[in-house]
């Protein structure tokens, strides 16, 4: 998968803490924690986008 950060991401005095996000398929999205790249989440991408249309 191709893993994709935030331009935001690191911007706070060298922190580097975020969310990376993939979308391997059309159907899914993934979220990751960029400290710890192992663990994933997978959302379907019509429930990931009803998420971010919801909290911005």
């Amino acid at each position: 998968m191709t893993w994709h950060r935030s331009t935001f991401s690191g911007a706070a005095g060298g922190n580097n803490n975020c969310v990376e996000i993939a979308r391997p398929t059309p159907t899914a999205v993934h979220l990751r924690d960029s400290k710890h790249t192992t663990a994933t989440l997978r959302f379907p991408t019509p429930s990931f986008t009803t998420f971010l249309t919801t909290v911005r």
